[in-house]
């Protein structure tokens, strides 16, 4: 199990703890069950430093105000390996033992049967980074920051405005909980757009070589390239090799995290208009009035001081979470699940990272836990990430709804085949195109 790092504010709190004699009595836990080790690590280890970033500055103004009683706040980490044995035994161990009063996750293959009901048996406030996780069975699970992979379909829907000229994609992904939903997302987005899917592959996660699944997505000469939602050494490996064979289309992915690593291998000119969807913090879009994280700025800086290098899409992502339990808390007076719960999802409207958005879900995941509005459009421009347009994920759905819902379907991946997912909904490894 991953260790917490001891920053200087942590060491200078414990003085200021015993001093106020503020014991263990006054101490609130929140879990971090993630994978630290292992592939998703870019998507996990990130997310633990920006909550320790976070969970120090409330530290350091004198911790969470419940009521008429402050706590200091406590993360505990538990390392999953994405390993479904140990994301089970993680979330008995941080309920159980460690007594969080919130947990967050990265979700997909680390939320099984068995973690579903230990949530449901402890009634524990879960969130998660993949909406694709939640159904009506575990109501106190949610998806308050992220909205994987829904917000795919900005990107298709910005390129589809922007570069009309662009008629075909070859598409690829890992085979897991990540991988497959996204695939029916940026299935569906490139229906939507016109866009014709000429080559599909899909891969395992413990891929090494990836020359011969670029080749084959190559060989049609498609205008994009995707990489769908692949993790962040895949990212890497499938664009370098584009880059060894020439390829001059553009590139569209979820994420491209520590994209200056890939223009160094590559170059400036062949990185230029990459579409992902997660922004710098240091953006001047984020300025804008309508953003709900504080001193986005400040945050990216402090950030890169105390961890360079490490920066990725969820470095922000579960400050933004703990944000907005910690005002559920403060709304409620209260700690417990339920309450803050309630408090979060009251009037239906939530202050998302990037804006006002709306408790959603119910035509998609069966119940309304998901925070869903505008979500970011970013390209790299003159060698950095750069916000293009904040887009509506409401106002997509409305239009092309049940065309993600045929797509998800046609993988069993709605929230009602739940029960089919344990056999896996493609053989092989590649995929055949679907049919408009």
């Amino acid at each position: 199990m991953a260790t917490k790092p001891r920053s200087a504010v942590s060491a200078a709190l414990g003085v200021a703890m015993r001093d106020f004699g503020i014991g263990s009595a006054t101490v609130l836990k929140i879990g971090f069950l993630a994978p630290l080790t292992g592939p998703l690590r870019s998507w996990a280890a990130p997310g633990l430093y920006g909550s320790l970033i976070w969970i120090d500055r409330v530290n350091a103004a004198g911790g969470l105000k419940v009521g008429s009683r402050r706590y200091m706040l406590e993360l505990v980490p538990y390392d999953t390996e994405y390993n479904s044995e140990f994301s089970a035994r993680g979330a008995r161990k941080l309920i159980r033992e460690d007594g969080v009063k919130f947990l967050m996750m990265i979700g997909g293959n680390d939320v099984t049967l068995e973690v579903r009901s230990v949530i449901n048996r402890h009634r524990m406030l879960v969130a998660t980074l993949l909406p694709s996780d939640l159904s009506p069975d575990a109501p106190t699970l949610i998806a308050p920051s992220e909205v994987h992979p829904i917000y795919n379909v900005t990107g298709v829907d910005w390129l589809k405005r922007n570069a009309p000229k662009l008629k075909t994609v070859s598409l690829c992904a890992q085979r897991d909980l990540l991988g497959l939903p996204s695939i029916a997302t940026y299935r569906a987005a490139f229906e939507a757009a016109g866009i014709k899917i000429v080559a599909e592959q899909l891969f395992e996660p413990d891929t090494t070589d990836f020359g011969g699944i670029v080749e084959a997505m190559m060989a049609p000469d498609p205008d994009i390239l995707c990489w769908d939602t692949a993790y962040e050494p895949f990212v890497h490996e499938l664009t370098i090799e584009a880059y060894k064979r020439n390829f001059r289309g553009r590139f569209l992915s979820c994420t491209c995290d520590n994209y200056p690593e890939l223009i160094r291998r590559t170059s400036p000119e062949f990185m230029e208009g990459f579409v992902f969807q997660f922004p710098d913090f240091d953006d001047p879009r984020l300025d804008d009035g309508r953003i709900n994280f504080e001193e986005p700025r400040l945050f990216y800086d402090e950030y890169c001081r105390r961890f360079p290098g490490t920066w990725s899409a969820v470095s922000w992502e579960y400050a933004a979470t703990l944000e907005l339990w910690k005002a559920g808390v403060q709304r409620a007076r209260s700690f417990e699940p339920f309450s803050v719960l309630a408090a979060m999802k009251l009037g239906g409207i939530g202050s998302h990272a990037f804006g006002e958005a709306t408790w959603w879900g119910t035509d998609l995941f069966g119940i309304d836990n998901a925070l869903v509005g505008d979500w970011p459009v970013v390209a790299i421009e003159n060698g950095r990430a750069r916000i293009q347009e904040f887009c509506s994920i409401p106002d997509w759905w409305s239009k092309n709804g049940d065309v993600l819902v045929k797509h998800l379907r046609a993988l069993d991946l709605m929230w009602d085949q739940r029960e089919q997912l344990a056999a896996v909904p493609v053989a092989g490894n590649k995929l055949t195109p679907q049919d408009s």
